[in-house]
């Protein structure tokens, strides 16, 4: 098989595999839930309820993994699902349908949202996960992620840690003291659905359903609603193919023949066997085996001078040699010593440490995961408004990469615009931070080849220097390539773009759209997703799809930081940034400006704004509060 071959093999099976799950990534972002962050409760009792729950592929076809989900056994959701004991350890059928035992309580949350009825999941996040991800994905939007969000309060959800463990709150609901309910379904609504479906799907009355959900008639699509039963309906499951019966004994002749045919049977099933088993054979020689050759080679680098004959035994150096002669590769002791072993108190951000070493300070990056596509992008980008890589360190006993940065000396852009710090920083400080980022991008994509795609542009990746001048900083996320389709959606929600998180589309300019988010808080000085769970790219748009100038400018002073507010500058200069980031923020991708367009408009709105002769950009001004 060839290489050509295999390569159209897999794309085929990457398309069905996208055609597939695009609708479920669809549903996830078009999904209205009217109970944004949960139902209010004043009950005091604990019960048990059920979520309705469709086993799906990849993930969770299986009892064992669903069960770990939603931290029950196996055995409790077979029996109210009217699954066998014996079929504990089969396989599901994608969309078989499952009942999942809650414990309902009505939880105390904060004075804003009082108490909230959920069942408490507690979940820990992987790798490519966000609390928008895992409530519609996984949990099928039996949560939502701003409730998420509310009863996380300590969790920065643009900021999640992988093997942190979180609270999902599935929505449920006891039933009221009154015969005739003895449980509660937690139902999310399709869009096939009608009332009158789903009281015969479960045995309920429409008037009951309709009381139990506060009167409300109307159904949203993927809002998830409560069914009042008495007895939990029998699920209707995939039918168990059963086993052929016994041979009926009969004559010698009889027998001689079951014999006959039992032994064509028998070498026919074992010649499919052999069919199967050679194809699977070929494929791993032609596939797998030709992967973990090119895995080995990929193993087998070597650091030069300063590792000589020392085999890695690790994937993390692949195809690096050529970074040896461009960067310092420091020992796991000097990063030890500088960061007193990894210590709490040197610790900056997640997995970035402080630490000084031969009187230089940096910024220490530990990485459990292969370094290697960001080592491979960031050895082809300098430029002063991206973070400079120093150096790096494979410690090949803990299987763990060190990527060792430049240390930026006023952290981090989110830092300053929503961690309540003394000093705010100036509209023309924030103007020239907006133009520097601007610039970051104009070089990843449009002087690399080929061109990078960050896909991580937010507040917190944006590193502000002694200068209050800004480098865009983790390329963990980056792509080198344009127009890629992935089906691993990663990204912070509220900055991804929309024909990614839908589509999956990796282009330069879903980093155009989350700079629009960027440039909005630099305007507003508000948080990309506030407190009821909204967005504040769509906040913003909803608000200046005005065409009066007039009405636009007085929506402008209402609507950006109030900080701001304290200083004299030009509207003309604020206006000009504001349609720059509402630009950046069109749903057609092909709409939203080149990023070289984008530094061009900010550029002139500076020289709108300010007359930068007497005392020059590099010379910042903060407020004082």
């Amino acid at each position: 098989m060839t290489t050509s071959s295999l390569k159209t093999m897999h794309q085929f099976f990457s398309a069905v595999f996208l055609f597939l799950l695009l609708p479920l990534c669809s549903n996830a972002q078009t999904a209205r839930q009217a109970n944004n962050t949960g139902f209010t409760c004043n009950f005091t009792r604990t019960c048990t309820s059920y979520a309705f729950y469709r086993a799906t592929a990849p993930n969770f076809t299986d009892l064992a993994s669903i069960g770990d989900l939603f931290s029950v056994s196996r055995l409790m959701i077979s029996t109210p699902s009217n699954i066998s004991s014996s079929s504990l350890n089969t396989p599901l059928l994608p969309n078989t349908p499952l009942f999942v035992p809650l414990t309902c309580s009505c939880n105390p949350v904060n004075a804003s949202f009082g108490s909230l009825s959920y069942a408490n999941i507690s979940y820990t996040i992987n790798p490519g996960d966000t609390f928008f991800l895992v409530s519609t994905i996984k949990f099928q939007n039996l949560t939502t992620f701003p409730s998420v969000e509310v009863v996380n309060p300590t969790l920065l959800a643009t900021n999640l840690s992988i093997g942190q463990d979180t609270i999902f709150p599935i929505f449920c609901k006891c039933p009221p003291n009154s015969q005739g309910t003895n449980y509660m379904i937690s139902y999310v609504v399709q869009p096939e659905d009608n009332m009158s479906s789903i009281a015969s799907t479960f045995g309920a009355e429409e008037q009951s359903i309709i009381d139990a959900n506060g009167g409300e008639t109307t159904l949203h699509d993927y809002d998830t609603i409560f069914v009042p039963v008495a007895r939990l309906p029998a699920l209707s499951q995939p039918a168990v193919v059963p086993h052929a019966p016994p041979p009926v004994i009969g004559s010698n002749n009889d027998d001689r023949t079951g014999t006959v045919r039992g032994l064509g049977v028998g070498l026919g099933i074992v010649g499919l066997l052999l069919i199967l088993v050679s194809g699977v054979w070929v494929y791993r020689e032609v596939v797998v085996m030709k992967g973990v050759v090119r895995d080995d080679e990929e193993k087998n680098v070597y650091l030069g001078g300063k590792a000589e004959g020392k085999n890695l035994d690790v994937k993390l150096m692949a195809n690096v040699s050529d970074c040896l002669d461009k960067y310092r590769v420091f020992g796991i002791d000097e990063l030890v010593e500088a960061t007193d072993g990894f210590d709490q108190s040197c610790l900056i951000q997640g997995s970035v440490y402080k630490g000084e070493i031969d009187g230089h300070v940096f910024a220490i990056k530990k990485m459990k995961w292969n370094a290697y596509e960001e080592l491979k992008i960031l050895q082809k980008v300098n430029h002063g408004n991206l973070v400079k890589l120093e150096g790096f360190c494979i410690d090949p006993e803990e299987a763990n990469c060190y990527l060792v940065y430049e240390y930026v000396e006023n952290g981090s852009l989110y830092s300053w615009l929503h961690e309540g710090k003394k000093e705010k920083l100036s509209w023309k400080i924030r103007l020239r931070i907006a133009i520097d980022i601007a610039n970051g991008l104009q070089y990843i994509h449009e002087h690399t080849r080929p061109r990078v795609v960050h896909k991580d542009i937010k507040s917190s990746n944006i590193l502000l220097d002694s200068n209050m001048r800004a480098k865009i900083a983790n390329f963990g996320l980056a792509k080198s390539g344009m127009n890629a389709i992935t089906m691993h959606i990663v990204g912070t929600q509220g900055y991804i773009a929309p024909e990614y998180l839908a589509d999956g589309v990796v282009s330069t300019k879903m980093d155009v759209f989350a700079f629009g988010v960027v440039l909005l808080e630099l305007i507003s000085g508000k948080e990309v997703i506030n407190e009821e769970g909204n967005l504040l790219w769509a906040s913003a748009i909803k608000t200046f799809e005005v065409d009066n100038e007039q009405e636009k400018t007085r929506r402008l002073k209402e609507w950006l930081d109030k900080d701001i507010l304290r200083e004299t500058f030009s509207m003309e200069s604020l206006m000009g940034a504001l349609t720059v980031a509402i630009a950046c923020l069109h749903r057609d991708p092909s709409k939203r400006p080149s990023i070289m367009d984008i530094v061009y408009a900010l550029s002139k709105s500076e020289d709108m704004g300010f007359d930068i002769s007497d005392d020059g950009i590099g010379s910042p001004r903060v407020i004082a509060r």
